[in-house]
């Protein structure tokens, strides 16, 4: 269970090396603009195609740094990876000439997309040159494909994700690679392309994926566990360590790293089918929880009404301002980071019992909200704007 010793080196391929560059396809806007009712919040459809478009999940970071592309995945003919440009409205396909990718999550400090393509891991490099007039001419993106490795599991389990100082890539593997058959999680530099198994899962913990970096500290990493949920691996010494001890039938659940060594979750004590479920913060410093967003519980509440007082993903802005969740009737609610206020953003963007969930996530300035919406009656993806007036009186 503990550090693998050996550094696993497979195709390795610097910057500069084997780079290819090519154009990708650029399709017209769809975009939808609306404002909701109840809260006055802006709201965008990047898409209105009928086919199912879904945001990338919560913990990864789906606008580029400069926020000038949100990456999206559609099940529409020839969709897939895709992006929406920001500038225009206009709709990219992230797929390359040797076929599609998977499992991307957009780089913290350039302007790239990482993804996976079979075994191996690319980099993407995407430059933009938005059309002044796109009704007449597309905008053209370029993309340079690097390959940082080729790694030898027979699959990578989770998203990638990028550690905060952008030195590694991380995921859940399976397969060869150690004489340990058990899953496990395996770095990835992104320079040099070297690689090595950070742990293996035993049993006795269980693999439950989630692997993301700390947003603050690059040396530190969770996952979900089977038994207990939280666990925060080190990558100076591979140990998995639970940092939070659950009750019997506790709900924890749906995690994500926020400023200053912290973790967001979502969860209660009061077991299913009528669940609360707070959004609750663990302070690894100190091992101190506390309630965020608050959820509710009362006797002989029915699952649906349950489900319109408690929430089930969250994320919290970068400036440590705003954490924002989602509920199973697709509402996204806010809440002051500091007071834990709660201030409804927008409602109704799912059908209790139907439909993709929300999986709401931030962009890189706190200023904006993305998830998946079915208000328009197809499953698209939706970007809500905080009200410049509530960023003043939340500073």
């Amino acid at each position: 269970m503990g550090l693998t010793l050996a550094v696993l080196v497979a195709g390795l391929r610097g910057f500069g090396a084997d780079e290819v560059q090519y154009s990708l396809q650029v399709l017209p806007a769809e975009r939808q603009q609306t404002t909701d009712p109840e809260t006055g919040a802006e709201l965008t459809f990047l898409t209105t195609n009928p086919a199912r478009d879904t945001n990338l999940y919560f913990h990864e970071r789906s606008w580029l740094p400069n926020g000038s592309l949100i990456l999206f995945y559609s099940q529409r003919e020839d969709g897939g990876l895709m992006g929406y440009i920001t500038a225009t409205g206009e709709l990219v396909r992230i797929a390359t000439p040797s076929g599609g990718v998977g499992q991307a999550t957009a780089s913290i400090n350039r302007s790239s997309v990482f993804v996976t393509r079979g075994q191996e891991v690319l980099e993407l490099a995407l430059e933009i040159e938005p059309s002044t007039s796109p009704e007449a001419s597309r905008s053209k993106v370029t993309c340079t494909e690097r390959t940082i490795c080729v790694h030898p599991y027979s699959s990578l389990s989770s998203y990638l994700n990028q550690s905060c100082d952008g030195k590694y890539l991380s995921a859940g593997c399976s397969g060869p690679a150690s004489s340990d058959t058990n899953p496990g999680i395996v770095i990835i530099n992104v320079s040099t392309g070297e690689y090595r198994e950070l742990c293996r899962i035993p049993p006795s913990i269980g693999y439950g994926g989630h692997v993301q970096w700390s947003h603050t500290n690059p040396d530190l990493l969770s996952f979900a566990g089977r038994a207990g949920r939280l666990w925060v691996v080190d990558i100076r010494d591979g140990q998995p360590r639970n940092v939070y001890k659950q009750w019997p039938d506790e709900l924890v659940t749906h995690e994500s790293w926020w400023v200053d060594d912290q973790l967001l979750f979502c969860g209660g004590v009061h077991p299913r089918p009528t669940e609360d479920s707070h959004v609750k913060l663990l302070n690894l410093a100190t091992g101190h929880v506390r309630i965020v967003g608050e959820g509710s519980w009362w006797p002989n509440a029915s699952p649906s009404d349950i489900a319109k007082r408690n929430w089930w993903h969250a994320d919290g802005s970068d400036d440590g301002r705003w954490v924002v969740a989602d509920n199973w009737h697709g509402d996204i609610m806010l809440f002051e980071g500091k007071t834990g206020r709660p201030r409804l953003l927008t409602a109704g963007h799912r059908t209790y019992g139907s439909g993709d969930h929300p999986h709401v996530g931030w962009d890189r300035r706190g200023r904006q909200v993305v998830f998946a919406s079915q208000k328009l009656g197809n499953s698209d993806v939706c970007v809500a704007t905080v009200p410049e007036t509530w960023q003043k009186e939340n500073p």
